[in-house]
């Protein structure tokens, strides 16, 4: 039984859901070094630059950025490597028919701890242009605004 129970978030990518329209979402392992482990569990890592790839039934994490360990010496580990990702095999071959397909790339959206287990949540997505983000955010603060209305409306009913 793992010492941890639950999930403890490390790092979230905010910019991933604005920029990208999020198809599916796929929980999936990593394979770290010691001092990556102890640097996540300080809480340190940047995900805004990151993207998965397939490559030869693989799947890699690249460009996530997890700063090298405080107290760590010569054995520490270099800040933006690639890393595998552990998923089954059936996933890997959804993954890569998606992104093949065109117009998808796989995001990583969230870097955590599940039970004492570094994960990464990567999500297939489609690029969003402009004015579909102009039109996220329009859609976005007219729910806000019927909300705030029907909260009024339900006060000055009371």
């Amino acid at each position: 039984m793992p010492k941890e129970q639950g999930e403890k978030l490390v790092a979230s990518n905010k910019r991933a859901r604005h920029d990208y329209a999020i198809e599916k979402t796929y929980e999936a392992g990593l394979v770290l070094t010691g001092t990556e482990v102890k640097s996540l569990r300080q809480g340190r890592a940047n995900l805004t630059d990151g993207y998965a790839y397939i490559d030869n039934g693989q799947a890699y994490l690249d460009a996530v950025h997890i700063p090298e360990y405080s107290q760590g010496h010569w054995t520490n580990h270099a800040t933006k490597r690639t890393r595998k990702l552990l998923l089954h095999k059936e996933e890997i071959v959804k993954l890569s028919h998606a992104v093949s397909a065109g117009g998808y790339t796989l995001v990583p959206l969230r870097l955590y701890f599940s039970d004492g287990r570094a994960k990464v949540e990567i999500a297939v997505a489609k690029g969003k242009r402009e004015f579909e983000k102009r039109q996220t955010i329009r859609e976005r603060e007219d729910k806000r605004e019927a909300e705030r209305a029907m909260r009024t409306r339900n006060r000055l009913g009371e």
